[in-house]
């Protein structure tokens, strides 16, 4: 064995040991660390590999002095970017948890991963009242989820001209409309993955000071697209705004024409959490397939994301993996090896098992109205203050505004400055034209005390 294994091996706890001290350090840190840390220039992108090694202990010593500070506090109150949640308490021990437990979960008779994730992924659709006929799977973040989503779709459609797309391809096949009100550009890179195309993308045209897809003008387009087979992107909560097209209205459309609905509700479907937000996903049961992330606003460590599907069957024709020491295609809900891109996967449902359990629906919801009303409070203090407008009216928990009169230059000037700060961080952003800041609020632990800590900066930034 080679030395410093050896070294390693007998100093497992150790080593161990060290990591928690560290992740602890880092995690008391949040509140004092900069949500976003700045980069120096000259961080190396290279570095030379070392003959011998230098050994675990040394390695965690190296990664904490060089690199430790250089982390963002992206799983703190006030990382406003992207749509980030953080890792609540119970995923975050999970998480540990699955990389010392290493189980490829697949349904090999040697490990219970398969079913724990049967029953988290199960527990999920209970949380938002979702039908009890779906299936889900978990993949590595919403993009997978997306694809997975147009890989079916693509399926259907082959079956619609009778092709097996899955075995035969595309060649032949005729061009796939897709419609879509909003997109999200995840949605785009899952179209070009699946060989339809980003150029398969129909824009519909959107409703007045909306996000939201004008449903008259998609039954328009299907109208004019005739009888051919198409696909219907719908949006849960839009990046920007977080509005939601007419699930209801959309489902009533099938009824009359042929299309594969999926639903990209990345972050918006976990609105459902709360008994209060749930109509927003009414007509839900009628997609043929939605994503719904779970390392946003359900607060599980990087990376998960769930793809629910009313068509297994569908799912085994696409994704199917059988050689001489795997298990042959069968449809069953976990056979996991036969459902997703990936033949091993990482053991990431333990993470949303954890955390479903530990919290229950009284937990979740009361994360979901917690960030809704900071997102309230944003917005009052933001409309309070003639210095700065709204772009767009607070739906949930994203807040969309810019400095009164601020030109595109002045606004990424604001947004660097606050990254600088450290206070917070908020996404660069573009509504309806024009440049604008974006609070996405989706942490656990965020509270109205973060939120004033944060427009305090805004305003001080502001006056500089």
């Amino acid at each position: 064995m080679h030395p410093h294994l050896k070294e390693d091996l007998s100093a497992f706890d150790a080593i161990l040991d060290r990591a928690r001290s560290m992740a602890v350090d880092y995690l008391s840190s949040l509140d004092s660390r900069p949500a976003a840390a700045s980069q120096p220039v000259d961080l190396p992108a290279h570095i030379a590999l070392p003959e011998g090694g230098e050994g675990a202990q040394a390695v965690l010593q190296r990664f904490e002095r060089d690199y430790s500070p250089l982390l963002s506090g992206s799983p703190g109150s006030r990382y406003f970017g992207f749509v980030t949640g953080g890792g609540t308490p119970a995923s975050l021990a999970a998480d540990w948890l699955v990389s010392a437990y290493d189980q490829n979960t697949q349904r090999n008779g040697d490990t219970c991963a398969a079913t724990i994730e049967l029953q988290a992924v199960d527990m999920l659709r209970q949380l938002l009242g979702w039908p009890a006929e779906w299936t889900g799977v978990c993949v590595t973040g919403a993009t997978m989820a997306n694809y997975v989503g147009m890989a079916l779709a693509r399926q259907w459609i082959g079956h619609e001209h009778g092709r097996d797309v899955a075995a035969d391809g595309l060649h032949g096949m005729p061009a796939t409309a897709v419609f879509s009100g909003s997109a999200h550009s995840s949605t785009l890179k899952a179209l070009s993955m699946a060989g339809l195309g980003r150029n398969a993308i129909r824009q519909v045209p959107q409703l007045r000071g909306r996000e939201a897809l004008d449903v008259d003008a998609l039954e328009d387009a299907l109208r004019e697209h005739g009888d051919r087979p198409s696909i219907v992107v719908a949006s849960a909560g839009t990046v920007n705004t977080v509005d939601f097209d007419d699930l209801a209205a959309i489902a009533r459309l099938k009824q009359r024409y042929r299309f594969w609905l999926h639903v990209d509700a990345a972050f918006g479907g976990v609105a459902a959490a709360s008994p209060r937000r749930r109509a927003l996903m009414a007509g839900i049961e009628a997609a043929d397939s939605v994503t719904v992330d779970a390392h946003k606003w359900l607060n599980v460590p990087y990376d998960c994301a769930v793809v629910f599907t009313a068509h297994l069957p569908l799912q085994v024709e696409v994704f199917q993996n059988h050689s001489a020491y795997l298990p042959p295609p069968e449809p069953l809900p976990d056979h996991y090896l036969h459902l997703t891109p990936e033949n091993s996967r990482r053991f990431r449902a333990l993470p949303l098992w954890m955390g479903l359990l530990a919290y229950g629906r009284e937990g979740y919801a009361e994360v979901v109205e917690r960030n809704c009303a900071a997102a309230r409070h944003l917005g009052e203090l933001i409309a309070a203050d003639a210095r700065f407008r709204l772009a767009a009216p607070v739906r949930l928990n994203v807040v969309c505004f810019a400095p009164v009169g601020a030109d595109a230059n002045a606004i990424a000037n604001l947004q660097r400055a606050l990254h600088r700060d450290g206070t917070a961080y908020m996404s660069p952003s573009v509504l309806n034209g024009e440049p604008i800041l974006r609070a996405a609020i989706c942490n656990w632990r965020t509270t109205d005390a973060d939120i004033d800590r944060t427009f305090a900066a805004l305003q001080r930034l502001l006056s500089n």
